[in-house]
């Protein structure tokens, strides 16, 4: 996801009063913030956020309790505390195995000083009003924004509730509110030794005035933010008891297996559903656009059904496509200037004055998510009413998706979000959410939509194909006078969000590429888009500094191999501008040992340096080549991503993303012929395996920065510096992923 600001409603960015939003903006609050409930105190609070869409009637997770007060309190999330001292945190962001379930409720803890154990999370509803990311503009998962976005709106409504709690003690007690602290989930004066806990003192708290601007704890106090806390989700994923969509079980419920038509934009010409109805469990066969459905009591029944139906496909022009096609539309693109990203200082002139000239044109490939849980939703379509079960990174885009096709109300459609088996940006599309409601149209019972691994690959939305021309003019000392990037492929925001591209620049297509680290005096980035035909894209971990850090890293290394330098002193020297990326780089290389001597024969070693998602990264790489295979020996990384949450989330989501990132070097691609994606399983889509993962070392450089992302930047700063490692054992320079047979020879 791209880091820009955008309106939720129009996808434009947002103007210059609203994108203010910082993590330092005081909230708002208002004076019906705190309230009571049930017998338990709410605090609501909002954000300074554009967005002003309709309070939509929803539920928390799926097990149909409704948000409290929903669509009364003006807030951006609530915190509620029952007589029992419980706290309840209902949080916008989706949990997807990014840890933000454990992350965000321990910045409520740290300042409303009760131990984490005592908090609670239930899924927020859909309800862009309510929950918008500022830093997203919309209701949505993604970007690496969770804890950017709730950094001080979390910490603040923790603070807030402790004071009105504290303050509702001194005034019973009758004592100066100075002379109470908050400890463990009570309020304790010390002169008298008087306790009460917050249950105690919920009722006398929502009756006074909400405090404005409640001074935070000073970093130095922190007692939970920056320890390391094991996952509070972690029991629950292990002992089977945590609820995914794949889970959802519901009275009278079928099963839908899936066959979408294989060609890109191909629709149903006709079906013979003969043999498929004869299959004991089978009930009917139902067909939409670009497809057909199988019902069935059971997921077997309706497999067998999909297995036995013979289908005639409208293939249409997406049976022309191929991967061949779409390079050689790439390449010809290319050869055109196209919309600036970044200009500076005089490209041409800076060439002219070159003593030397080095270019280079990079290739990506089309990339799938292949997440462990294959799509699945569950719907239930009424005439006065519609209920979706499902895992989604956009809960209010999955309620628009309802409207569109049932016709139906906002209001009524009821969104059930659960867990995700991994996103990864595949969830925030609503494809598969819309397929299944023309499914649940044509019937009277809820009914469990599947597709098979092979249906979630061959019809995934895809992370673009990218075509890369980088030149760099060098001084005698090998250093760049002029860099020239021009940037190839589809744009995710024109059709995702069409108003954050502005004068023909998808702002992430260029991103890292157009913002880098690096001092580079006379520099032009621009982008051309060109879009694969019929072949649908979307956001893949951090797609721009993906692509983009791929690109930059390996020829940063082309240049310094060239001007005889050392790869990591090289960059040093392009980094006095920026001293939380040297930083990192130093960091890295001393970890790694960097310098330390030769590396035996077919053993290189490589490095990179990113800024992204407002975190910086160096990762070192060393691998082992043999015979043209490729072996991972280590991984050293070194983040500054500001302020720490939880340190073990950080390692977990790096390493992540470090397992990601190899698996795309090394063997990720997605191929088509006449308009099919050939690839259908872990088979022909390999993922790494346990034995090959190697050690990844995560070094935490302490900041005392606003905390940056950490879900997306290790898989894209992981990929150059495997490529730079191999050239290292190799001498052979890589300019297109994943490695596959190029090294064979070697």
């Amino acid at each position: 996801m791209s880091q820009g600001l955008l309106d939720a409603q129009n996808g434009k960015p947002l103007d210059a009063e609203a994108a203010r939003f910082t993590r330092r903006t005081f909230l708002q609050f208002s004076a019906s913030a705190a309230a009571m409930a049930g017998g338990a105190l709410i605090l609501g609070f909002s954000l300074p956020a554009r967005s002003q869409g309709d309070a939509r009637k929803s539920v928390i997770g799926g097990d149909g309790v409704e948000t409290p007060q929903a669509g009364v309190l003006e807030a951006n999330a609530f915190v509620q505390i029952d007589k029992s001292g419980q706290v309840t945190l209902i949080v916008p962001k989706v949990e997807m195995g990014q840890g933000v379930y454990t992350s965000i409720p321990m910045l409520i803890a740290e300042e409303l000083e009760v131990p984490l154990a005592s908090v609670t999370v239930d899924h927020a509803p859909p309800n862009e009003k309510l929950f918008s990311d500022p830093l997203l503009g919309g209701q949505l998962t993604g970007g690496s924004t969770s804890i950017r976005y709730a950094w001080e709106p979390m910490r603040r409504a923790g603070a807030t509730a402790r004071v009105l709690l504290v303050g509702a003690a001194a005034l019973q007690w009758g004592v100066d509110p100075a002379s109470c602290h908050a400890e463990n989930g009570a309020v304790i004066h010390a002169d008298s030794g008087r306790r009460a806990a917050y249950g105690d003192l919920i009722e006398a708290a929502a009756k006074l005035p909400v405090p404005q601007n409640v001074k935070l704890k000073d970093p130095k106090d922190f007692r939970i933010i920056g320890t390391a806390f094991k996952r509070l989700d972690s029991p629950e994923k292990v002992d089977g008891s945590a609820l995914f969509g794949f889970d959802v079980r519901l009275p009278d419920m079928v099963y839908a297996a899936i066959v979408n038509c294989p060609v890109f934009g191909g629709t149903v010409a006709s079906v013979d559903a003969t043999h498929a109805n004869k299959i004991p469990g089978v009930r009917r066969v139902v067909q939409f656009d670009n497809g057909v459905a199988v019902i069935g009591d059971h997921t077997w029944a309706a497999k067998r059904g999909a297995a036995a139906l013979k289908v005639v496909w409208n293939e249409g022009a997406g049976a022309a496509v191929s991967t061949q096609t779409i390079s050689r539309d790439l390449a010809a693109a290319s050869q055109r200037a196209g919309a600036v990203a970044r200009k500076d200082g005089d490209v041409n002139r800076a060439f002219g004055a070159a003593k030397s000239r080095v270019d280079a044109v990079y290739e990506q490939p089309f990339l799938a998510h292949a997440t462990m849980e294959p799509i699945n939703c569950t719907v239930h379509v009424r005439p006065d009413g519609c209920d979706i079960w499902v895992g989604t990174q956009v809960p209010t885009r999955a309620v628009d998706a309802g409207v569109k096709v049932t016709g139906l109300k906002a209001e009524q459609i009821t969104v059930h979000n659960h867990l995700l088996g991994g996103g990864f940006g595949r969830r925030l599309e609503v494809d598969a959410i819309t397929q299944a409601l023309k499914v649940g149209k044509q019937l009277s019972v809820p009914v469990k939509v599947m597709w098979t691994r092979e249906e979630d690959i061959q019809h995934d939305m895809y992370r673009p194909c990218y075509y890369d021309r980088i030149s760099a003019g060098l001084d005698a000392n090998g250093k760049p006078l002029a860099w020239q990037h021009r940037i190839v492929g589809s744009s995710i925001l024109a059709r995702f969000a069409p108003g954050a591209v502005k004068n023909g620049v998808d702002p992430d297509a260029v991103e890292v590429a157009a913002s880098l680290p690096y001092d580079l005096p006379n520099q032009l980035v621009d982008y051309v888009r060109q879009e694969p035909n019929a072949v649908p894209t979307a956001f893949w971990r951090g797609v721009g500094p993906t692509r983009g850090t791929f690109v930059v890293e390996s020829f940063i290394d082309e240049l310094a191999a060239h001007a005889k330098a050392d790869p990591v002193q090289y960059r040093r020297d392009l980094l006095g501008k920026s001293p939380r990326a040297l930083q990192v780089l130093n960091v890295a290389a001393q970890a790694a040992g960097w310098g330390g001597g030769a590396l035996p024969k077919g053993r290189g070693r490589g490095v990179s340096v990113m800024n992204a998602f407002g975190s910086f990264f160096s990762m070192v790489a060393e691998v082992t080549v043999e015979r043209g295979e490729v072996k991972i020996d280590r991984v050293v990384c070194a983040v500054d991503c500001g302020m720490v949450v939880n340190p073990n989330t950080v390692e977990a989501q790096v390493q992540g993303g470090v397992i990601f990132a190899i698996t795309a070097a090394l063997y990720s691609e997605i191929t088509i012929e006449r308009g099919r994606v050939q690839q259908s399983n872990f088979t022909d889509y390999r993922i790494l395996r346990f034995h090959e993962a190697p050690p990844i070392d995560v070094h935490i450089v302490k900041s005392g920065e606003a905390p940056g992302g950490i879900g997306e930047p290790g898989t894209a700063a992981a990929m150059p510096a495997i490529a730079n490692a191999i050239f290292a054992a190799t001498g052979k320079r890589l300019y297109r992923l994943p490695v596959g047979n190029q090294l064979q020879t070697v």
